[in-house]
Parts: structure tokens; sequence; C-alpha cells
């Protein structure tokens, strides 16, 4: 049986990328590994929508996530952060650990933060450091509006804007430079079609500007030696040489396709997904949903473990699961990177064919007509 995955991390990886990685490994202080970085280096670029340097580093998106907070802020900073889900409460433990004075502004899940409230947040600390913002947050499959978000941080304070990128980038339109944002990150396993194992931090001017100012806090998750490091087009410590190989070819791919192309092709593998989840009669969990997964409630009298035994045994399909108090209550699938119209249709069939094993009540093929119809037309 093939199996499937439509997981928001890992996501499914390209061929050519897996073989690029296969390849002889290579020295990373050499002359052929020095010319892969500044390439790298370019076109993350291009992906993040920016001029400012887009540092890699040899670790997860929370590590990139932790090397924000603790280049950035000294202890006593006020940092506000924006908890929707289980990746913006992220934000809050780190800044807790590392300035001890978060100002967290917890947001229902499926919701996304209200412009009016987090302009009422600046007037209330006028003396915040940071504002911390979860562009898609992947528990709750929810997107936020960083654009008006970045923009009304940016009228009313000095706060830096720090975005959680880690399954927008490369799923939602995204303009680094022309949105304002300070920092964003991403990591390997979402939109850039890798396994997990890199992080990617954009750094906007002012931002490293307070970064070179810093005493240093931190070793090895450290933006300053990143910083520095980049600026010969190289890394401070040793890279995952087969993953930064294989970013290559997964960044070539993404300029191939062209990243305006990249945002449709989300929105319209989102939309499709949504209708199909709609019309076999399951309800859509979030109010503001995001182009990189979609969470669904199970239907009532469905439980998780049978279904979710049915669709991977039976289908060899893997989807996520809810987490903390939805755990058991809804499932999430991915349409996140290496993902194309014929694979809404089979993440869709084989949730009718889960369904129908556990003998749950459907019109069979409704799901995967109403997909058909979203690609086609009705």
């Amino acid at each position: 049986m093939k199996k499937r995955l439509f997981t928001p991390g890992p996501t499914p990886v390209p061929e050519n990328v897996m073989l690029r990685m296969a390849a002889p490994i290579i020295h990373h202080r050499n002359p052929e590994f020095m010319e892969i970085l500044t390439r790298i280096h370019e076109d993350l670029k291009y992906l993040f929508r920016t001029t400012q340097p887009v540092v890699v580093l040899s670790c997860s998106g929370t590590g990139g996530m932790e090397a924000t907070i603790s280049s950035l802020f000294k202890q006593g900073d006020k940092v506000i952060t924006v908890n929707a889900g289980k990746f913006g409460e992220r934000w809050g433990e780190l800044v807790r650990i590392f300035t001890g004075n978060c100002v967290e502004e917890k947001v229902a899940w499926g919701s996304a933060i209200q412009p009016e409230r987090l302009a009422e947040l600046l007037k209330e600390h006028p003396d915040a450091k940071g504002v911390c913002l979860t562009h898609s947050e992947t528990s709750t499959g929810t997107a936020a509006d960083i654009q008006t978000l970045s923009a009304l941080i940016r009228e009313q304070s000095d706060a830096l804007v720090l975005v959680d990128g880690i399954t927008a980038v490369g799923a939602h339109e995204f303009h680094f430079d022309d949105w304002g944002v300070d920092i964003c990150i991403t990591g390997s396993q979402k939109g850039l079609m890798m396994p997990p194992g890199l992080a990617l931090v954009a750094v906007s001017e002012r931002a490293q500007d307070i970064i070179k100012g810093q005493s240093m806090t931190q070793y090895y998750l450290s933006l300053k030696h990143a910083l520095k490091a980049h600026a010969g087009d190289d890394t401070p410590f040793t890279p995952a040489v087969s993953l930064v190989i294989g970013l290559d070819e997964a960044l070539q791919m993404i300029k191939a396709e062209g990243i305006e192309h990249i945002w449709k092709r989300h929105e319209s593998l989102a939309n499709a997904c949504r209708q199909g989840c709609n019309a076999l009669g399951m309800k859509l969990f979030s109010n503001s949903p995001s182009f990189a997964v979609t969470p669904v409630w199970l239907p009532e009298g469905v439980k998780w473990s049978a279904f979710n035994k049915a669709l991977k045994n039976s289908n060899g399909i893997t989807v996520a699961a809810g987490q903390d108090d939805y755990k058991d209550k809804i499932f999430r699938i991915s349409h996140l990177g290496f993902y194309d119209e014929l694979d809404m249709l089979t993440v869709i069939g084989g949730i009718e064919r889960a369904l129908k094993e556990i003998n749950f009540p459907f019109e069979i093929g409704a799901g995967v007509s109403a997909v058909q119809k979203a690609f086609l037309g009705n």
C-alpha cells in the first residue's frame, strides 16, 4: 500500500530533493558548498520577498523562535504575545523564559486576533519592545491578517513585529519588506518541501541593529553569530549539509513555479478540500481558515481512534490529530508544500473510504464530487 502524508509538517518531499540530499557529502567550508549557500541566501530573499538577510539555522522552527527572542531581548523587556493556539502559546513560553515580562493575549482557538484588540494592547503597554504573532496557527488551521496587524504595530508603537511564519511561508501571500515585518521564521519541513532540521529567519534592518547592540546571552542559537557569518555567505557552525543542499533544490522548484502561483495554488487546494469536507457533512473548525491546513470536526458519533485506524491502515493516509483540548475532537488535513489537485481528490476519497468502513452514513462520492467541481467548475 502506498503511504500518503497529509500532515502540516513534515510534508511530502519531492524525489529530486531527496536525490540531491542522497548525493555524496561535501565539506561545508569548501568553495562548492559556499557557492550553494550563496545561491540559497539570494533565493530565500525571493521566498520572503525581502532585500534583508535570511539566515539558515540547523534546528527546527522552534529553534528559530528561541534564537529570535534570546537574541533581541534582555531580562525585563516587555513583549506582547498573541496566543490563539499551540504555537502562539509557544511564543509566550519563550518570552517568559528569556525576559520574564510577557503580556499574553489569549484568543479562542479557531479565531484570529482582531486589529481593534491589538490596538488596545498597544495603548495599554506603550513600553512593549516586541509583538509576537502567528501567521498560520498550525494547531487550529487559522490565519491572521499579518499585513494589517503589522501596519497597526508600526503606526502605534516602536515594538518589533515578530512573525511565526512556519506554516505560512510558501502557502500565504507574504511580503516581509513591504509589510514592515522585523522577524519572520519558517521551517524546512513545511512549505519548503524538505525534511525537518532547518529554520530560516528573515531579519529586518532595525532588528539587526538591536541584535548587534545586545550583549551575548546565547551561543549556538545566536542571530548575532548567524548574521555575522551570513555577511560572508558562511555559517557560524557546521550546518546540516545535506539538508542545505536539498534546500537549494527546493528553492529552485519554488522559483520555477513562481511564488505568486504557489500562493494561488495553496488557496485553490484549501478551498477544494474544505468544499469536499462540507459535502460529507463535516463541519470546519476555523472561522479564519489557513491555506496551509484544514481542521475538521469529527462527525458526531465518530471516534478518532476508529476513523484514524481506517484511514491509515486501510488507505495508507496519515492526517494530523487535534491538540490539547481538541484532541479526539478534530483532525487536520494538510495541503502545504508538495501537493496538487489530484492529492486533494485522493485525501477526500480516502476519508470517504474510512467513513464507509466505520459505518458512518453519507452519500458516497459527494466529497470527491465537490472537490472535482471546485477544480473543474460547476
